[in-house]
């Protein structure tokens, strides 16, 4: 029989393996995400030739997925705050695995952008709920930051797996849709092991429960807005390099052309998880500025250089945009109490997924009005260009400054214990 001494030790393990499998499982869920939304790349060449598109309809690929995502955030964001995290997470993987293996179904246009609308609405529907799930687990502002930049590396690493998988499809014969049904396969998985994980209770403030019209009221805060139009911008520029790079480069001779997505998602996701460390330690603000003014150099340098200069600097691209989305998302979340994490998160992923449904559309008809995918790089360099004064400003003022303040010291005392 546990002595008195012995209890403690033994809750005390039970809680940090308890922690560990929360956060594996959160890892694996966003690495599954991206493998299918960051191989869209790859996908467009290929659905060019099958359906014989413009570039301009091609992009439906990327803005009915982002679409479904945006929508589901803005309008069931709120859900993760009402029902749980568990429940919310539970359901999103369960609609995408079902609407995964749909892809092997048919075989037209208006098929596969009907599915890939209900899988972004899936993926709105578990984001959401994973990054309030973030929230709970994290004790300040400055850990959640970390964990946040630790996440989205295994996004980026997912990023690596799906393109790279699709393309080992390809080359043997296999069709492109059955990359879907790997994604469902594996969410599968997920559902059963996030239904015998023990997720930590969510910190209530006594208020009513939250709804769409909470979500609703957040267009109008100026924190929710400010961080929004810093995603927004971000994704639009980042959208540029895994959706149109391969475009652009196409027909290029030399080898690192071959592997250019590849590369800029190995950079992005090795500098999330040296950021998750970094960022503990350093200013984010400046980081921000930083960073963001090498990515504006890489698309200057690309754009003056022609493609000779872009198959290296647009993949260098990747390192410099590594910790930005990351910790712009994780500081407008932080400025908001932990019970209306979901509904900040579906706000926040509400504005990124509309630039990156517009973006990549804006620079399709672009590319297609000027007959060249470099025209539409022009216009993501300014894209880049507003990213890195947005920065530049929100170092020099640090705005949210005492609001993260506030916000953890009467938030982030400890964490929510697991039920």
């Amino acid at each position: 029989m546990a002595s008195r001494h012995q209890i403690p030790i033994i809750v005390a393990t039970q809680t940090n393996r308890n922690l560990a499998a929360i956060k594996a499982l959160t890892f694996i869920m966003f690495m599954i995400f991206a493998m299918t939304t960051d191989s869209v790349g790859v996908i467009i060449p290929e659905i060019i030739k099958q359906f014989r598109l413009s570039l301009t309809a091609a992009s439906a690929f990327q803005y009915s997925t982002m679409g479904g995502i945006a929508i589901a955030g803005f309008f069931l964001g709120f859900m993760a705050d009402r029902f749980g995290r568990k429940m919310t997470i539970v359901l999103g993987l369960s609609l995408f695995a079902v609407d995964a293996y749909l892809f092997v179904v048919g075989n037209s246009f208006a098929f596969f952008v009907g599915l890939l609308a209900v899988s972004g609405v899936s993926i709105g529907i578990f984001k959401t709920g994973a990054l309030a799930l973030i929230g709970d687990i994290s004790r300040s502002t400055t850990e959640h930051t970390s964990i946040m930049n630790a996440v989205e590396g295994f996004f980026g690493v997912g990023s690596i797996i799906g393109p790279a998988l699709l393309a080992k499809l390809l080359l043997s014969g296999v069709k492109w849709q059955w990359l879907y049904v790997i994604a469902g396969s594996m969410c599968v998985l997920l559902v059963l092991l996030a239904l015998v994980v023990r997720y930590p209770a969510t910190v209530r403030t006594g208020e009513k429960p939250t709804s769409f019209a909470r979500s609703l009221s957040m267009t109008k805060d100026p924190y929710a807005l400010g961080f929004s139009l810093g995603e927004a911008l971000y994704v639009a520029t980042e959208c540029a390099i895994y959706v149109w790079m391969p475009t652009l480069l196409t027909g290029h001779t030399r080898f690192v052309a071959a592997y250019s997505i590849s590369i800029f998602f190995l950079l992005r996701a090795g500098g999330r998880f040296v950021g998750a460390w970094t960022l503990g330690r350093f200013s984010w603000t400046a980081a921000l500025a930083l960073l963001s003014a090498a990515i504006l150099a890489c698309f200057v340098g690309a754009m003056v250089g022609g493609t000779g200069a872009a198959v290296y600097l647009l993949p260098l691209s990747g390192l410099f945009m590594s910790v930005i989305y990351p910790t712009i998302n994780s500081k407008g979340i932080s400025c908001f109490p932990k019970s209306e994490h979901g509904s900040v998160s579906g706000v926040l992923l509400f504005f990124t997924c509309v630039s990156a449904a517009v973006g990549p559309l804006a620079m399709g008809a672009v590319s297609d009005a000027f007959g060249g995918a470099r025209y539409g790089f022009i216009l993501a360099t300014l894209f880049a260009g507003l990213l890195f004064t947005l920065c530049l400003l929100n170092w020099i003022f640090d705005p949210a400054k005492q609001r993260l303040q506030l916000l953890d010291e009467t938030q982030y005392e400890h964490s929510g214990a697991a039920v």
